[in-house]
C-alpha cells in the first residue's frame, strides 16, 4: 500500500474518531438527563410525572424507529441550518448525535431501573430530597451500568460513521466507498475494516476497564 493510502487511512482514521467523541459527548449530554427522568418519572415515582414520561417516551421510541441512513437523508434541512452545510464531518455529528441521545437514555434508565427500591426507601427514610437521591445515590450505584451503556452506545456510534460515508460523511466509511468500493481496492476496504474492528475492541476493553473498577460488587484482585 502506498504511503498516500496510508495517509488517507490516518486521516479517516481521525475523522471518524472525531465524529464519535463528538456526537458521544453530546449525545450523552442529552441523554443521560432525560434517561434520568424516564427512570424516575412514572406514576408514584421519585420524581413524578406520567404524562410527561410517556410524552418523551414516546419521542424516544420514536426516534430509535427510524433506521439510521433513512435519519441522515431525512434531517438534511435541519443539518444544513444547524452547521451551514450537510456534507463532511462536522455535518455528520448532527444525525449522529440525534440517532445516540435516545438509545443512550434508554440505557441509562435501564440501568437505574435495575438498581434495588430499598436504596430509595431508605434515602428518604434518612430524609434525603429527590434530588439528593438521584444525585447521591442513583447515579453513583448504576454509574458501572451506565459506563457499560455509553461503551455500548460508542461502538454503535462507530457503525454508524461508518453508515454516513455513504452520504458525504467522510471517514473510514466514506474512505472506503470511495477507493475500497468504486475504485475496487480491496487492500483499502480491508485496512478500512481491520481499523475499524480495533476501534471497536479499544472502546469495548476501555469502556469494561473503567466500568469494573465503579463497580464496587466486582471481587478486587489481591495486590
Amino acid at each position: 500500500m502506498s504511503p498516500e493510502l496510508i495517509a488517507l487511512i490516518a486521516q479517516a482514521t481521525g475523522q471518524t474518531l472525531y465524529m464519535v467523541a463528538a456526537a458521544a459527548l453530546l449525545g450523552t449530554l442529552i441523554g443521560l438527563p432525560l434517561g434520568v427522568f424516564l427512570a424516575t418519572s412514572r406514576r408514584g415515582e421519585l420524581l413524578a410525572a406520567p404524562a410527561l414520561n410517556a410524552g418523551l417516551g414516546l419521542v424516544v421510541n420514536a426516534a430509535r424507529s427510524v433506521p439510521f441512513i433513512i435519519l441522515v437523508v431525512a434531517i438534511i434541512p435541519f443539518t444544513r441550518a444547524l452547521v451551514g452545510t450537510s456534507i463532511g464531518t462536522t455535518a455528520a455529528i448532527v444525525p449522529l448525535t440525534i440517532a445516540a441521545a435516545p438509545f443512550i437514555a434508554r440505557l441509562v434508565e435501564t440501568s437505574i431501573r435495575e438498581l434495588d427500591a430499598g436504596l430509595i426507601e431508605a434515602a428518604r427514610a434518612m430524609g434525603a430530597t429527590p434530588w439528593q437521591i438521584v444525585r447521591k445515590v442513583l447515579l453513583p450505584e448504576a454509574l458501572p451500568g451506565i459506563v457499560l451503556g455509553l461503551t455500548l452506545a460508542a461502538v454503535s456510534l462507530i457503525g454508524y460513521s461508518a453508515m454516513v460515508g455513504a452520504v458525504g460523511g467522510e471517514g473510514l466509511g466514506d474512505l472506503g466507498i470511495r477507493y475500497g468500493y468504486q475504485r475496487f481496492m480491496p487492500a483499502v476496504m480491508l485496512a478500512v475494516v481491520v481499523v475499524l474492528i480495533v476501534l471497536v475492541q479499544l472502546v469495548q476493553t476501555i469502556g469494561e476497564a473503567i466500568a469494573a473498577r465503579l463497580d464496587k460488587r466486582a471481587p478486587r484482585r489481591r495486590r
